[in-house]
């Protein structure tokens, strides 16, 4: 099966791996999502705010989800536990879809196990990601250029099948 490295930020690398504390681990009824979550971390590729891809899935990301199995769409926002709220679509990062679907791309097809078996889940699309938004913000603050000035233009999102088995 072929792996990819996951992309997470370093400031939610941090936020992340707090949660893995061991005084908080031995409190926690969490314990086999804190062994998955860890295992994902250890693969991830920690990059900048800047540098992490505008369709990369990254903590207060909203992003639409298929499960390839039922047919069925959801949309969630990935979030830290203490922020989970499933009647505002609100997902933790320990529940095994938001493990799952943490630092994958538009267009990622990922095997997991969920409490009811294995299933296999697409990312659909990420319809807000903080780090794009905040990049927006900054370039729409920056003064415009004159003259001839040439626009760079990112090619276009290739699908791609990337499984993930757990």
């Amino acid at each position: 099966m072929k792996q990819h490295n996951i992309f997470v930020t370093e400031e939610d690398m941090e936020r992340l791996r707090h949660l893995l504390d061991p005084a908080g681990r031995r409190l926690s009824r969490d314990q086999e999502h804190l062994e998955m979550l860890e295992e994902e971390l250890d693969r991830a590729r920690v990059v900048s705010p800047s540098q992490v891809p505008e369709d990369a899935v990254t903590m207060n990301s909203k992003v639409r989800v298929k499960d390839l199995d039922t047919g069925n769409t959801v949309t969630y926002t990935l979030v830290f536990p203490r922020d989970a709220d499933i009647a505002q679509g609100k997902i933790s990062v320990l529940a095994p879809i938001g493990t799952c679907i943490l630092g994958y791309r538009t267009g990622d097809v990922i095997k997991w196990r969920v409490p009811g078996g294995r299933r296999r889940f697409r990312v659909e699309e990420v319809l807000f990601q903080p780090e794009a938004a905040e990049a927006a913000s900054v370039q729409n603050r920056r003064p415009k250029r004159e003259g001839n000035s040439r626009r760079r233009l990112k090619p276009p999102a290739r699908p791609r099948l990337v499984y993930r088995v757990v």
